[in-house]
């Protein structure tokens, strides 16, 4: 009887699919690995990575960071899936979009590093604006927007707090 992969298996290898073909370098021209390769299944993607990982590959990718903890070397020798910034969680007071872009890409780099490449998912607490960010806009809370009665202005919000977070590198 087959056992359906877990949630978390699922969403890095989505993920991976994403980001992998671009970051695979030359180790990857020189040996084919099924799980980076978009042409295939999903399902047999997925099987091929778990069937690849490491217990503590696979406890890493299960396991989310917050941002204050997640070091480059942290990244690397626990295999870490996710990390997490928090309200008020930021890489220095008053942090642009630029210095975020930098942590950003410095922890997707050490992600990628490790055996199997598998990227990060990054998470941010971004439910009225990507406030974390210097000089991001700030909307009211859903509460108060939906008070509005007007999807068209929670859609518009939900736009704009998109394309600032991804102006910080998080995808």
């Amino acid at each position: 009887m087959a056992r359906s992969p877990p949630a978390a298996a699922v969403a890095c290898l989505l993920v991976a699919a994403v980001f992998l073909p671009a970051a695979a370098g030359e180790k990857a021209k020189a040996e084919y690995v099924k799980y980076k390769d978009p042409k295939q299944p999903i399902n047999e993607r997925v099987d091929d990575l778990l069937n690849r990982m490491t217990l503590e590959e696979k406890i890493g990718q299960m396991s989310q960071i917050e941002r204050a903890n997640a070091t480059t070397e942290v990244i690397e020798k626990y295999f870490v899936g996710s990390v997490l910034s928090g309200g008020g969680s930021v890489p220095s007071e008053k942090a642009t979009a630029s210095v975020w872009q930098k942590m950003v890409a410095a922890m997707q780099k050490a992600a990628l590093k490790t055996r199997l490449g598998i990227p990060i998912i990054y998470g941010i607490d971004a439910v009225h604006g990507n406030n974390n960010v210097y000089n991001a806009t700030i909307f009211p809370h859903n509460v108060a927007l939906g008070a509005t009665r007007d999807p068209n202005l929670v859609k518009r919000v939900g736009d704009a707090t998109a394309r600032e977070a991804r102006a910080t590198g998080i995808p």
